[in-house]
């Protein structure tokens, strides 16, 4: 019987970071990160082909550079960091180019799909294999009852409902 390796590849939290960009007033973008978040992927081959994805966010740890900003996006308003304290992605499928997988935000999950840029594995100078990846996409946020939303007297709307995702990740094996 053939047995194939699965190797684990844990986060490097200092080469990675999870941001999203929002429309505000429809003229500018705010960013914001996720600072406390844990990602993990399992494979077994050197592709990443059909890789296990799973990611976990704290949702306390939303940082715009704000703090009334912050303050309000942890209300109920939005995540309500009280109730639901995380957010998590489960892939489904992988085929090297596209992430498939399943999004929980304040309990309602989604299936999403995600552009994925897999820039390689490498040995860095400490003799540690390194893997890195670049992931894009897009969400709508009322899709996971983040609906909160004010007019301008102009008319325009202060918070866009489609949520860019900026994803850098690079990971390590164990």
């Amino acid at each position: 019987m053939n047995k194939t390796k699965m190797t684990k590849w844990n986060i490097d939290m200092t080469h990675s970071e999870i941001s999203f960009k929002v429309k505000h007033m429809m003229i500018s973008n705010v960013t914001g990160y996720f600072e406390d978040f844990n990602v993990m992927v399992v494979t077994n081959n050197e592709g990443f082909i059909n890789a296990e994805f799973s990611f976990v966010a704290k949702t306390d740890s939303i940082n715009t550079k704000n703090n009334d900003r912050d303050r309000h996006l942890k209300s109920d308003d939005f995540f309500n960091v009280e109730k639901y304290p995380e957010l998590k992605f489960k892939s489904k499928t992988f085929d090297g180019n596209t992430l498939i997988g399943d999004l929980t935000i304040r309990d309602i999950t989604k299936e999403i799909e995600l552009d994925v840029d897999f820039n390689g594995i490498v040995i860095d100078p400490y003799g540690k294999t390194k893997a890195g990846f670049e992931i894009t996409g897009s969400v709508n946020r009322k899709d996971f009852n983040l609906t909160w939303n004010a007019v301008t007297e102009t008319g325009s709307i202060v918070v866009s409902d489609s949520v860019k995702l900026i994803i850098n990740l690079q990971f390590f094996t164990v």
